[in-house]
């Protein structure tokens, strides 16, 4: 499957808050949506679940208006919604009616994914007993069983340890590995970088960046080195730079273990590398940058203000 957002607009009263958005997310391959609080994540993603209507553009499955109704979609909000003084089995089962599935199909569901999470034993607790992360784990089998086709996971990690956050990795891997179409917002970047192939970074309700994220890293690396030494410290090191390397490149900024360096225009890794080997400069680290993409949403969007 494709889903493809076209020009999406919209507007609450006077003020519009999207601007005519566009991105793609496809079976199989977990698309990160990104942006700061406010940027318009949220409304983004509560226009393709048919919650808000937009004011222009349109949504297409496969080449066909999107009909949200005609199809299964998972979707964890970042403000949780279930009831803590109903069961967990309760109100999963009465989820999971709600999408139609059959009573003994929504039993079921709700077993199988407790037992993958790892709470089944929970089952006839009040969600209120349980603590934030095992909470956290009942919305997300909540989320999952109706067996969606479509998954949105808003801020998913939010509240776990470490050991459950392994078990939430593994379970979204398994979701792209299965075809769905996943769809992962989340301000921590490092669980961006681990599941998503594609992203969509929306700044006040525009897409300032998108594409493939390995080759959105290999753009924003490009020209830019890291270098470290053994007998020189960061600052000593790029105050050196500063004096006998300054027409070659520019410390772009410091690390916690190299500078990061921008290759000038006509510069060249290898006049640099012969500049450096000509001082008393015992290498320790030199090659390619690659960014985090905590490094490249901050470029793009991070020194503006809210």
């Amino acid at each position: 499957m494709k889903l493809e957002v076209k020009e999406i607009y919209k507007k609450f009263g006077d003020k519009e808050i999207l601007h005519g958005i566009s991105f793609e997310a496809e079976s199989g391959r977990a698309l990160g949506l990104l942006g700061r609080n406010g940027a318009g994540k949220t409304t983004t993603m509560r226009i393709l679940m048919d919650v808000f209507k937009s004011n222009g553009g349109e949504i297409l499955l496969d080449g066909k208006p999107f009909v949200p109704s005609k199809h299964k979609i998972g979707y964890l909000p970042e403000e949780r919604g279930l009831y803590p003084k109903r069961t967990v089995a309760d109100q999963m089962i009465y989820l999971a009616r709600l999408r139609g599935f059959t009573k003994s199909q929504a039993q079921a569901g709700m077993k199988k994914w407790l037992n993958r999470m790892e709470i089944s034993e929970y089952e006839n607790r009040k969600l209120e007993t349980l603590s934030k992360g095992n909470q956290q784990k009942v919305q997300l089998a909540a989320t999952l069983v109706c067996d969606p086709e479509i998954v949105i996971l808003d801020e998913p990690f939010s509240g776990l340890d470490p050991v459950n956050s392994q078990i939430l990795k593994d379970v979204v891997a398994e979701l792209i590995e299965a075809g769905k179409i996943v769809i992962f917002s989340s301000h921590q970047m490092s669980y961006v970088e681990e599941f998503c192939d594609e992203i969509a970074i929306i700044n006040h309700g525009d897409v300032a960046l998108k594409g493939e994220l390995k080759e959105i890293k290999k753009e924003y690396g490009k020209d830019r080195l890291i270098l470290s030494a053994e007998n020189y410290s960061l600052a000593e090191l790029k105050e050196k730079l500063e004096h006998f390397a300054a027409d070659l490149v520019q410390v772009e900024s410091i690390k916690r273990d190299f500078l990061v360096l921008e290759l000038r225009q006509g510069a060249s890794r290898r006049r640099l590398l012969e500049a450096v080997n000509a001082q008393d400069i015992e290498i320790e680290h030199f090659g390619i940058y690659e960014p985090s993409l905590n490094d490249i949403f901050v470029a793009r969007v991070g020194e503006e203000s809210e």
